[in-house]
């Protein structure tokens, strides 16, 4: 494939592979992403969706393939330095600081984002980083976790924890969103009350999901990619992948496939 030149093409995966020894996960791995656009990764367990995203995100280094962002490759940027240039992921098990109260995780944050690191061993007086504080509260109003700001997140909801994961990935403002299962272990209330949040984001940011929640993947995505046996089986819209007879025999079910008529 190469890399591609276009102005509305964000984010290019070219010929991605990854082997374990000798177990290979991902095979030839093809796709392009658009400035603004949402893509659903689904697939069977096994299908190498997790492996794809730690490759995207830099935690892991293909066995070939490269990856482009903005034009320049990134193959063998590191993770950190990605976060840095705006692709931020987050992950199927919780990364959360889970001995910090839900508003001193979100604060460790927003202190990078803000340039305030520092501050770290100060006394955080809201009066003298209202700034800091007022984001914060703005992002907790909005994602419905002002009443838990002050609770430790390992008192929280497994439910509640994915919701607090998602607020610190969107606090850094990332250009790329890589979201790993993110309604996982919540109630369909949950899943809904997120879904529409995700949908009310800017169309500035290209969202990545892997989801095995299909009203979450049909809800939220313009172009679903499936994945089996470390290959892109097909791409397309909710309608195309709904009628696709070998998305339906590996994956959907008669269930999804009844579910387009």
């Amino acid at each position: 494939m190469g890399k591609n030149n276009r102005n509305s093409t964000l984010l290019t995966v070219d010929n991605i592979g990854k082997q374990f020894g000798g177990l290979k996960v991902l095979n030839s791995i093809n796709f392009e992403v658009a400035k603004g656009e949402r893509i659903g990764i689904i697939g069977p367990n096994g299908a190498g969706k997790t492996t794809l995203f730690n490759i995207i995100a830099g935690d892991l280094e293909p066995t070939h393939g490269e990856i482009f962002y903005k034009g320049l490759r990134i193959t063998k940027v590191p993770n950190y330095k990605r976060v840095r240039q705006g692709i931020v992921r987050t992950f199927q098990k919780n990364n959360l600081l889970t001995e910090l109260t839900v508003l001193d995780n979100l604060l460790l944050v927003l202190q990078r984002k803000m340039k305030l690191e520092k501050i770290w061993f100060q006394d955080r007086l809201a009066r003298k980083f209202s700034p800091l504080y007022e984001k914060a509260d703005t992002l907790l109003e909005k994602w419905g976790l002002s009443d838990r700001k002050d609770s430790f997140v390992r008192n929280l909801s497994y439910g509640e924890q994915r919701q607090v994961e998602i607020v610190l990935g969107i606090a850094t403002e990332p250009d790329v969103l890589l979201l790993d299962e993110p309604t996982a272990g919540m109630s369909n209330a949950e899943t809904k009350y997120i879904l529409n949040l995700l949908n009310s984001l800017s169309r500035e940011l290209t969202i990545l999901i892997i989801e095995h929640d299909m009203d979450v993947i049909f809800g939220l995505a313009d172009k679903i990619i499936v994945l089996y046996n470390g290959e892109v089986l097909m791409e397309g819209d909710r309608e195309t992948v709904l009628s696709d007879e070998r998305v339906r025999e590996i994956y959907l079910g008669e269930e999804a496939a009844n579910a387009s008529g």
